[in-house]
């Protein structure tokens, strides 16, 4: 037989993010890789973006509220970017260097499909963001859950129920067509760090998927002692 070990030795924790469009599956994944990652004896800090930490959960409102889009595609990157430089030194950076996982609910693959991509904030704009906001840090691993457009708003609006559609649910099907082409490039520019797996099969069907990928990405089979 055979145990999982880390593939790295002690001392920084792996940093795990999940991406994709509205109705993918995140936040349901997310939480399921929480708790098989536990049974393994991880600990594991759940987090998200935008938000995190009670400055970026701040930004949140204002952007989910719609703010952002009044000031424009510049002045919302900077909105994204201000609560991620919150959230990285106060939330992320802390628990990766006490060996905690970290899983990240979005990060800044969205900045750039969503702001970038949607947006068209310039390239040169969301690098500067980014060196400025987490500098070196990046994923160990990035999950995109690929669902179509129009499933994914179907979902979303199953899920707000009789809710009003927030700041990005609201924008149309051309809009989120193009946020999954940008998700889907993204994978396929980054392939060692990004894995783009169909999130349109049951979720416990999706969250095998996931965890094979975690394991063959970030586990090793080791020799059980006798």
């Amino acid at each position: 037989m055979a145990d999982l070990a880390l593939k790295r030795g002690p001392g920084r924790g792996r940093f795990v993010t999940f991406e994709g469009g509205e109705g993918a599956g995140k936040s349901t994944q997310i939480k399921l890789l929480v708790d098989r990652l536990e049974k393994e004896g991880v600990r594991v800090v759940l987090t998200r973006e935008p938000g995190g930490s009670p400055g970026a959960e701040i930004m949140r409102h204002l952007v989910l509220s719609g703010m952002g889009k009044l000031l424009g595609p510049e002045a919302e990157t900077l909105l994204f970017a201000a609560a991620r430089d919150d959230h990285v030194r106060n939330v992320i950076l802390p628990a990766l260097n006490q060996g905690s996982w970290v899983l990240c609910d979005r990060f800044f693959d969205s900045t750039r499909a969503y702001q970038g991509s949607q947006g068209k904030v310039a390239p040169d704009v969301l690098n500067a963001m980014q060196r400025v906001t987490i500098g070196d840090l990046k994923p160990d691993l990035t999950v995109i859950l690929d669902v179509p457009a129009d499933v994914g708003m179907q979902r979303a609006a199953a899920r707000r129920g009789d809710g009003a559609p927030d700041r990005f649910e609201g924008e149309d099907l051309k809009f989120h067509q193009g946020l999954r082409e940008a998700f889907r490039k993204i994978a396929a520019d980054d392939p060692k760090r990004c894995v783009l797996i169909d999130a349109t099969a049951s979720a416990d069907s999706v969250s095998h998927i996931v965890w094979d990928a975690v394991r063959e990405r970030l586990f090793t089979a080791v020799a059980a002692a006798s």
